[in-house]
């Protein structure tokens, strides 16, 4: 969907607020044995160390690896949802376990329990971030994106 670098900077901005704000307040919520108000409030605390780490994850460590991951699955001729789908899909795949190892070590507190932490976070987390990422960040994302660069586009000519 981006056309240039710059887009594709703000996209990845977007897309990793979305979801690494959404996963924090679901881990607060974890840890506090359920959801409140405060929860929202409370998480932005930990998204201004994360949310640029996930964007630097993204833009120089997952983004080529998630589509060469998800065209071993798909062919580019595919229709454009399943195409999305996939990179989608991938994309959670490889940032779920590296954003759990990096919350891990800085709120967890896991010592010499690293690996097993990081597993049951990663475990987790997954379920979470992968419907959270195909049914609601995904979809809002594209919204947002397309609202803010291809408003005056016809709606049947933008791509999903």
């Amino acid at each position: 969907m981006p056309k240039n670098k710059f887009q594709n900077v703000i996209f990845t901005m977007i897309m990793a607020f979305l979801m690494v704000y959404a996963m924090i307040c679901f881990n607060i919520a974890l840890d506090k044995g359920g959801m409140s108000n405060s929860i929202f409030l409370i998480a932005f605390h930990e998204l201004l160390l994360m949310w640029p780490v996930a964007i630097l994850l993204e833009l120089f460590v997952v983004e080529r690896l998630a589509s060469q991951l998800a065209f071993r699955i798909i062919s580019p001729d595919d229709k454009p949802i399943f195409i999305l789908l996939a990179i989608s899909a991938m994309i959670v795949c490889l940032m779920c376990p590296m954003m759990s190892m990096v919350a891990t070590i800085l709120f967890k507190n896991p010592g010499k329990e690293l690996v097993a932490v990081w597993l049951e976070t990663t475990l987790i987390n997954f379920p979470m971030a992968l419907g959270w990422q195909i049914f609601v960040a995904g979809p809002l994302g594209r919204w947002m994106f397309r609202s803010i660069f291809f408003a005056s586009e016809p709606i049947k000519q933008q791509n999903i």
